[in-house]
């Protein structure tokens, strides 16, 4: 009878295993799939870029490459959920915006080129300071059980840091701006820019 019941025992747990073994490779086999569907989706966005030329060619790859690097991290985050995952792929969409306003910038000249720059920089700013966010946030509300006055000070250091990115970033853009102006009016424009965003 004991035996009856070992051999019992040792057929289950073989079955578990084979099933476990089973579902992770069609786990890969889906994780290859589709990474071959994003690779394949990016080589067709790119040939179809093929048809423009000059600036909108370049918007059109910037775009296709976005799209790509964007679908991978989220192809990963969804495969292995995590702060650090979830981060990557606000990162990649934030590197992917960015990409494409640059290139949107190269339409332009002068001090509205500049200007453009400036916005997409600040723009990326932002996106990165809200991930970084995030990130501290989730990690700290994890850790709240074991010190929650802590994991409070975490986050509103985290929150005061990525507001400090954002004004400077915003700083910029204004002076930016600025910069068609002249003499006391330029001045007085990149003054009320200082006091605005807290640059003295």
């Amino acid at each position: 009878m004991k035996t009856l019941k070992a051999a019992i025992l040792t057929l289950t747990a073989g079955l578990a295993l084979a099933t476990a073994a089973r579902a992770d490779d069609m786990k890969k086999t889906e994780y290859k799939a589709a990474e071959a569907t994003i690779e394949s989706e990016y080589r067709a966005s790119k040939t179809a870029c093929e048809s423009k030329s000059g600036n909108a060619k370049d918007i059109c790859v910037a775009e296709a490459k976005g799209k790509q690097d964007v679908a991978k991290a989220e192809l990963v985050a969804q495969n292995n959920p995590s702060a650090k995952h979830s981060h990557a792929v606000s990162i990649a969409k934030a590197d992917a915006n960015y990409a494409v306003a640059i290139e949107l910038c190269d339409d332009k000249a002068g001090n509205d080129k500049d200007v453009c720059v400036k916005e997409a920089k600040a723009a990326k700013v932002r996106a990165v300071a809200e991930a970084k966010t995030q990130m501290t946030t989730w990690k700290a509300h994890t850790a709240a059980n074991a010190a929650g006055a802590k994991a409070a000070a975490t986050v509103t250091e985290a929150k005061r840091d990525a507001a400090a990115d954002e004004r400077s970033a915003d700083y910029a853009v204004a002076k930016e701006k600025c910069d068609a102006m002249a003499g006391q009016a330029k001045d007085d424009c990149v003054e009320a820019a200082k006091v605005r965003f807290g640059q003295h």
